[in-house]
């Protein structure tokens, strides 16, 4: 029973479930319907009043304003079923939900203006322009994650009324889930390149895991003192996934509550670090590597949603790039969906690695008379969001393979969820910076911990995961568009 209380009442499970159910009303456009077409989806712009459209030609009559009022309803009512069960504060998430909703959308259709978002020629042309920023749409993201830096930073009781609804691991494990069905239809049109990302992908992570952890617990140890308890949370934190490492490793050997809370703190701190700079980097000194990149924003970004999100930006970033200076248009996806696809084999390793760390601590560092570990932990650390991703993958693929006349309605019903995958990717960016308090951190003794993390980080992590991806990525193309 505990178990089955479980599945709803954690942000893992609902990210599966909302994740999900996008999926499952996705799969309408097989029978011909498009339940999902009338979703708002933004477009570059320079007349305000043309900025936003229902995704599907299907719904070309359907107002644009009312097409928008519809996702944000359709969004606040399953998210708040979902936060009721998660046994939040219904009325302060609605009121929470509703304002970084309105807020990241204004980021989002910001992000999409034309002088700053157009890249193709084509779109160029077409409103006239002379000259744009060539960021393309993704841009949002960044303006979305320096506005929620702003209010957090600079109006901190006007961020404390958002709090409830500021959940950027519920809202990036939806995504990914969601995002499951795209890369699966990828999979199908260049089963050799997936195959090979996939494989590539697994075998880049085993090593950077065993290079990582065991670099950061040993410098942490024996260059800055700390104690087991802060180094193995800590090594797992920056060296594997972030918050969720941080936190599982914190329960696998059983550190005091203070000790994961203050590393994922700092994890968060600096995936936004990262995502402000690592992309941009990428772009300039990647973009002839365009699967290099991917990989390396997996390896070297430590959270999830940080980690995804770079990947969506160093694709747009590096697809423009390709496209003005080489002349070449890769398939767009490819990038984010190696980057995603690395940082889902670290999140499957972080159970298995959090059972190891319980059994070490519990036979060898802190041994007790009658007490042992079992392999139900494994379960109980697994993140379960990756069972949702696997299972819009994996059915996706299957579909796909076995009715190949059906590849055209794949991509119709993918593309609809991708919309709503996208706007999930835009709120886990405005809640990151929501929940990103410098000054707040800073005096609750964070310093010590962050001269680990930057050693760490700028020593070796970036560059370790630099040199992995180039190995196993190297020369590795995304399909290209004739």
């Amino acid at each position: 029973m505990t178990e089955q209380k479980s599945q709803f009442n954690t942000e893992d499970w609902w990210a599966v479930w909302v994740g999900l159910l996008v999926f499952l009303l996705s799969l309408g456009a097989f029978a011909g319907l498009d339940p999902l077409g009338w979703v708002v989806s933004p477009r570059i712009w320079t007349d305000l009043a043309r900025s936003v459209s229902a995704f599907s030609k299907n719904y070309a009559a359907l107002n644009s304003i009312l097409s928008l009022l519809l996702t944000y309803i359709a969004f606040l009512v399953v998210l708040t079923i979902g936060a009721a069960a998660l046994g939040l504060k219904k009325g302060k998430f609605v009121y929470g939900f509703t304002v970084i909703f309105w807020l990241t959308y204004a980021c989002v259709l910001a992000g999409n203006y034309a002088n700053i978002a157009a890249n193709a020629p084509g779109d160029i042309k077409k409103f006239h322009l002379g000259w744009s920023l060539r960021l393309t749409g993704e841009s949002g993201l960044i303006i979305a994650l320096l506005v929620g830096l702003f209010i957090s930073n600079f109006l901190p009781r006007f961020a404390n009324s958002l709090k409830e609804a500021a959940r950027p691991e519920w809202y990036i494990k939806t995504a990914i889930v969601i995002l499951g069905a795209a890369i699966g239809v990828k999979a199908v049109t260049a089963m050799g390149l997936a195959t090979a990302v996939m494989f590539r992908g697994l075998c880049a992570i085993v090593e950077a895991y065993l290079i990582y952890w065991a670099l950061v617990y040993l410098m942490a140890r024996k260059w800055f003192g700390f104690s087991r308890e802060w180094a193995a949370p800590l090594a797992s934190g920056i060296s594997i996934c972030g918050v969720s490492a941080a936190i599982a490793t914190g329960g696998a050997i059983r550190s005091r509550p203070i000790v994961p809370i203050m590393v994922s703190s700092l994890v968060v701190i600096f995936a936004v670090v990262e995502l402000l700079l690592l992309p941009f980097l990428a772009q300039a000194f990647l973009y002839k590597e365009p699967l290099v990149a991917g990989a390396w924003m997996g390896l070297a970004v430590k959270t999830d949603g940080a980690a995804v999100a770079s990947g969506q930006i160093v694709d747009s970033l590096i697809t423009a790039k390709a496209l003005a200076v080489q002349n070449i248009k890769y398939e767009q996806g490819w990038i984010l969906s190696t980057a995603t696809t690395v940082k889902i084999f670290i999140d499957i390793f972080i159970g298995v690695w959090a059972f190891i760390l319980a059994v070490i601590w519990c036979s060898v560092i802190e041994c007790k008379p009658g007490e042992h570990v079992r392999l139900a932990e494994i379960w109980h650390r697994f993140p379960k969001f990756i069972i949702g991703y696997a299972l819009t993958f994996l059915v996706m693929l299957f579909i796909c393979l076995k009715l190949p006349g059906k590849l055209d309605a794949a991509k119709a019903g993918s593309g609809s969820a991708d919309v709503f995958r996208s706007l999930f990717f835009a709120l886990t960016f405005f809640s990151i910076g929501l929940v990103t308090n410098f000054r707040k951190l800073w005096e609750e003794g964070i310093g010590r911990l962050a001269a680990v993390y930057v050693v760490a980080l700028f020593g070796f992590i970036i560059w370790i995961g630099l040199a992995i991806s180039w190995i196993f990525f190297h020369g590795v193309k995304p399909p290209i568009i004739s």
